[in-house]
């Protein structure tokens, strides 16, 4: 058969999908559970560590994260997911990943 032309997805790695999930680089801890983010559209959100995360993931400076965005307010929203290393290079393998955001958020901190 023929072959598809689309990006190959990397397997069991979550990935965006919808316009209201973004993948973001945690550029700083802020206190009282929230995190400052660089997302991959270039903006700088501040992002809700959730209470099913807080004592089982460590969320630390430059752990890339799939982030929920809120309806109500495009610059905040919750972390649904924190990448592993691996998943990490797989994303930018498949090219769902700038390395150049992980060195810009490392910038921030």
């Amino acid at each position: 058969m023929g072959e598809t032309l689309s990006k190959p997805q990397p397997k069991d790695v979550p990935l965006p999908e919808s316009k209201t999930q973004v993948i973001c680089v945690v550029s700083q801890l802020i206190g009282a559970n929230y995190v400052k983010a660089l997302c991959a559209d270039d903006q700088v959100r501040v992002l809700r560590i959730p209470g099913k995360f807080r004592k089982k993931v460590w969320i630390a400076p430059l752990d890339v994260v799939l982030a929920e965005l809120w309806a109500e307010v495009s610059d905040r929203g919750d972390i649904v997911y924190k990448y592993s290393k691996d998943e990490r290079k797989k994303l930018i393998e498949y090219g769902y990943l700038d390395p150049g955001l992980i060195e810009r958020a490392g910038g921030m901190v």
